[in-house]
């Protein structure tokens, strides 16, 4: 897409000569000779920088470089020794000037260095959030079970081409971690990836927040706001929890995948979303699409690709690892150098997660805390669930009579084999016991292992 931008000149000529350079260096210019043929231009585009004389026919467009420049790069034109007003126009924000007449040559290098640094500003903020997020970006990762290579493999496949992705999963399993590793490995990583958390935005703030709204939308809407979309321009837009955006939310969304257009709260202009949407849920979608609480189309849209993002407790083979990078990558200091025993990683595999990978980040931050001076962490410093999963199967074999204590072993083992796929060597660590104790259980009470 070529930027646009917007050449005010009354000079008809002069006005011509910058329109056919500037499209020669692939730019949409466009241009107007009337200062009152301006507003009706912005109403309908979105222009990228503003070239201007300083003065018109109809106006002293000095008076309005501050409004101009509060929603856009802007380049004065001026006349040549000019400099009061040169000053002027800078002083009320314009980017930069040109003197009358215009070398060519001049000119090509201002526009593309306003351009530039304009780009610049709008990656400040991204670019500072990159180097806070890095340590996170990079144990998103961590681990080399099974079903954490499997959504490796798909981030791999569909980084590269840029369509809608859908992540699904428990709250806490690392969505968000999963969609700036499709970012990062994306050709817009160079781009912002902007992080939208649709639980926290209340309904009657969500559209103004992600769209922009213009000055006048609503009540206290005393300027122009740009929203995120455009925060992410040629970058990935991340919706997390989309589940719970409204219908009226919902149906604009849909416009901008399906057209890639939308309008900002109160305005009558298309603009173009150069962004790849990336969204996340711990919601079945399809079953409230079903259900007529989220919109169908909607869904089939952001379902183009979906990554199913395991619960720890199926990826147990990752917890070490990950206990580990918490423990030594956490945001306070510690004096004491510290060590998870191996009683302490059993308990950390056999417990089930229900908060995911942030419940274990947050419970081994506390037990840093709960251990003191100690150097080694141990299973009284963690403070399990008494609702987890894992409690409840140890306490729940059920039985239609008094079981022996070959039978509850038995089942025992059996509820372990099943809980780790199959693996022997978790079940005999879980448990205490050797592997090949495990085996001759196996054999023994004729499971399948």
């Amino acid at each position: 897409m070529k930027p646009k931008i917007l050449v005010i000149e009354d000079d008809d000529l002069l006005r011509q000569l910058i329109i056919q350079h500037l499209g020669s260096l692939q730019f949409d210019a466009y241009g107007i000779n009337l200062w009152e043929k301006v507003q009706n231009y912005l109403d309908k585009y979105e222009p990228s920088l503003i070239l201007t004389d300083a003065r018109l026919p109809d106006a002293n467009c000095l008076e309005h470089i501050s409004w101009l420049a509060n929603n856009y790069p802007v380049v004065v034109l001026t006349a040549f020794g000019s400099v009061r007003d040169a000053v002027t126009a800078i002083k009320a924000g314009a980017n930069d000037y040109l003197l009358k007449p215009v070398s060519l040559d001049t000119l090509s290098l201002t526009v593309q260095r306003v351009l530039d640094n304009a780009a610049l500003r709008k990656d400040h903020q991204f670019c500072k959030g990159q180097l806070k997020r890095r340590d996170q970006r990079n144990s998103s990762l961590i681990g080399s079970s099974q079903g954490l290579k499997e959504v490796q493999q798909l981030i791999e496949a569909v980084a590269p081409n840029d369509i809608t992705v859908l992540a699904q999963g428990e709250s806490g399993t690392g969505k968000e971690l999963v969609a700036h590793a499709v970012h990062a490995q994306s050709h817009r990583e160079k781009h912002n990836f902007v992080a939208v958390d649709c639980c926290t935005l209340q309904e009657n703030l969500f559209e103004s927040e992600l769209f922009g709204h213009e000055k006048g939308a609503f009540t206290g809407a005393d300027k122009q706001k740009k929203g995120l979309i455009e925060g992410a321009e040629g970058g990935t837009l991340f919706l997390d929890e989309i589940g719970e955006i409204n219908t009226s939310g919902q149906a604009k969304l849909l416009r901008i995948l399906e057209t890639g257009q939308y309008r900002r709260l109160g305005g009558t202009k298309d603009l173009t979303a150069n962004v790849r949407i990336v969204a996340a849920t711990n919601r079945d979608l399809e079953t409230m699409a079903n259900e007529g609480t989220f919109r169908s189309d909607l869904f089939f849209r952001l379902n183009a690709f979906s990554i199913k993002v395991p619960p720890l407790r199926e990826r147990r083979d990752d917890i070490p690892a990950l206990a580990m990078h918490f423990l030594t990558n956490h945001n306070f200091s510690t004096r004491v150098n510290k060590t998870l025993s191996t009683a302490t990683i059993r308990a950390l595999i056999a417990y089930d997660w229900p908060g995911n990978i942030r419940e274990l980040k947050n419970m081994v931050e506390r037990s840093i805390i709960l251990s003191g001076e100690r150097p080694m962490i141990r299973p009284e410093h963690f403070t399990f669930s008494q609702s987890s999963n894992t409690q409840d199967a140890v306490v729940n074999l059920n039985f239609d009579h008094d079981p022996t204590l070959e039978e509850l072993e038995a089942r025992y083992l059996d509820d372990q084999l099943k809980k780790y796929s199959g693996r022997r060597a978790k079940v005999a660590d879980v448990m205490g016991i050797s592997e090949r104790s495990v085996y001759r259980m196996i054999k023994r009470y004729s499971l399948d292992g």
